[in-house]
């Protein structure tokens, strides 16, 4: 007894001990944690902007608990092909995406917001329309820090554009760079991955990158080989040479020793649909050989760019004022009516690929006179116009001094579908994270501004059963993630950042359509960024706890 009763009291201090405590637990949730694995139940623990343990934290104690009853916790998502570029400058909130738990955008689609030179950003300024914004920034880490210092409620990285990198040296010549100018393009290259870069992006349909040859990439991208990032490609073509277009990208890959990814996959034009299975084989076998080639995609029939993707690109050199210039000229606009009417294995040709202007709509409009077109198809302003759709398009063009944002309708259901099964692909909404407010209400958009990460756990996970939700969180976590080397975010485990989403599976959903795009998401509950509650019980707090996230060459070069 005498034994006993000092053991008892020893007992009894312990339990009256300081219980574990955190900043924010999260608990009774099933956690998902970006693995693929099956999801388990427990309870996460938050300190400051790090996911400090996961388990049974019934006996902590927190000063702010979330109930996740009845749904997931997650890693934040990522968005391979965000171009929030100049939405986060006017909105920081990110609100159309936050709301879907994205927590890092990733930009660098062919055009990066650096390397700029003084004709670059007088480019930017004269192509301003409804966004408005100061320039302070040359280098593309500049840009993405002053993102950070002006506030911003996701976390951002890009690549560097190779576009961007041909203008800064050649501006918009339909030329090879020679080997003084290719010498410094490398320079930007380099410069740009040690500033944290994730490697080179490419959009191959569109001049003046369509102007650049293979061996041109494969320069860029031995640079970035140096520093561990990879090449990410709009590829030269998404239909009737898409075959010349996927080996070119692993050719790229295999002699500039980078894996690649391909930027939203998709099979464009009904006469090439089947080519899909082609595709997948042809990727299947560069990845079995040792060379690493991924995707992404979004999940809708409809791609958007503008109508210049409708026109050669000879008559684009030089940019948008030679353009216009070249439209005005009879018999220039002769020749490129000819040409848009033309099947080609030449270019890209996405009015063709629709197969009728009535599934090409317009959504966005500089000129506050040409406002009144916005979600009319291009068929319905050629009736008004009186002309051709390809004449209507030039005049269009002209009258608005932009190329017109423009939403084709070219893919297959059951395509989508095929490639959201395959393991490699993750997802990218390739568009702005904006609002249904103020001026981002001056034009419209593509429906995956506001539901592309909804429409995948909502649509194809929880309704079509297409994939699992375990595997559809992978893809828009750890996936890439890993792909461009980020350490301590893609999955949830202790000594990570704390990117964590709570969302209702039951619930989550996308509302924007076609007709109306500028919907937000429902079923997201709780985001939080680094540790900090941007999205509480379905709002959002205003806070910007984003920050800049940096490839694998800045950690190198910061050794």
């Amino acid at each position: 007894m005498r034994l006993l009763l000092p053991l008892l009291l020893l007992l009894f201090l312990c339990s009256c001990g300081p219980k574990e405590s955190f900043d924010i637990i999260i608990r009774n949730g099933t956690v998902y944690d970006g693995s693929g694995k099956d999801p388990v139940k427990a309870d996460v623990g938050i300190r400051a902007d790090t996911i400090a343990r996961i388990g049974d934290l019934s006996k902590a104690i927190a000063p702010k608990e979330i109930d996740a009853h009845g749904m997931a916790i997650a890693p934040g998502f990522i968005n391979m092909l965000s171009w929030a570029t100049e939405s986060l400058l006017i909105d920081g909130k990110s609100q159309g995406d936050i709301r879907q738990g994205v927590t890092l955008e990733v930009f660098g689609e062919g055009m990066s917001m650096g390397p700029i030179n003084d004709d670059i950003r007088k480019g930017f300024i004269s192509q301003m329309r409804d966004y408005k914004f100061d320039i302070p920034w040359t280098t593309l880490g500049q840009y993405l820090e002053w993102l950070e210092k002006k506030g911003v409620a996701c976390n951002v990285a890009s690549f560097i554009g190779a576009t961007t990198v041909r203008i800064h040296e050649l501006g918009m010549a339909d030329r090879a760079p020679n080997p003084e100018e290719l010498t410094r393009m490398k320079e930007l290259v380099k410069v740009g991955m040690e500033e944290g870069a994730m490697g080179v992006g490419s959009s191959l349909i569109y001049a003046p990158a369509s102007y650049s040859k293979t061996d041109e990439l494969i320069e860029l991208c031995k640079v970035a080989s140096e520093y561990g990032g990879m090449y990410i490609t709009h590829m030269r073509s998404e239909g009737n040479t898409i075959f010349e277009a996927v080996d070119e990208t692993i050719r790229i890959a295999r002699e500039a020793k980078v894996p690649a990814e391909i930027y939203h996959l998709k099979i464009a034009g009904k006469d090439n649909w089947g080519k899909l299975d082609s595709v997948i084989a042809m990727i299947d076998k560069a990845n079995k050989s040792g060379i690493k080639i991924t995707a992404d995609m979004y999940t809708y029939p409809a791609g958007a760019t503008g109508l210049d993707a409708a026109m050669p690109p000879w008559v684009q050199e030089g940019g948008i004022n030679e353009w216009i210039r070249r439209m005005k000229d009879p018999a220039i606009r002769k020749r490129v009516v000819k040409e848009m009417k033309t099947p080609t294995r030449a270019w890209e040709n996405l009015l063709l690929m629709t197969g009728s202007p009535d599934k090409v709509l317009l959504v966005g409009f500089a000129n506050d006179s040409l406002k009144r077109y916005t979600g009319k198809t291009l068929a319905e302003v050629a009736k008004t116009y009186g002309k051709s759709p390809e004449e209507t398009a030039m005049d269009l063009v002209i009258a608005d001094s932009t190329r017109i944002g423009t939403v084709y309708f070219m893919m297959s259901e059951d395509n989508i579908k095929r490639q959201l099964q395959l393991p490699y692909v993750s997802l990218g909404s390739d568009a702005e994270s904006a609002a249904p407010e103020g001026v981002f209400l001056k034009s419209s958009t593509h429906p995956r501004a506001y539901g592309n990460v909804a429409r995948l756990l909502g649509k194809y996970v929880r309704d079509e059963h297409v994939i699992t939700l375990q595997e559809a969180i992978r893809r828009l976590t750890s996936l890439p993630a890993s792909n461009m080397k980020i350490k301590k975010r893609g999955i949830l485990e202790p000594g990570n950042y704390a990117d964590v989403v709570v969302f209702d599976p039951a619930k989550i959903a996308d509302k924007a359509t076609f007709e109306k795009p500028q919907q937000y998401a429902e079923g997201m509950t709780y985001v939080l960024v680094n540790g900090t509650l941007v999205l509480a019980n379905g709002e959002h707090t205003g806070a910007t706890p984003g920050r800049v996230v940096r490839g694998p060459g800045w950690q190198s070069s910061s050794k």
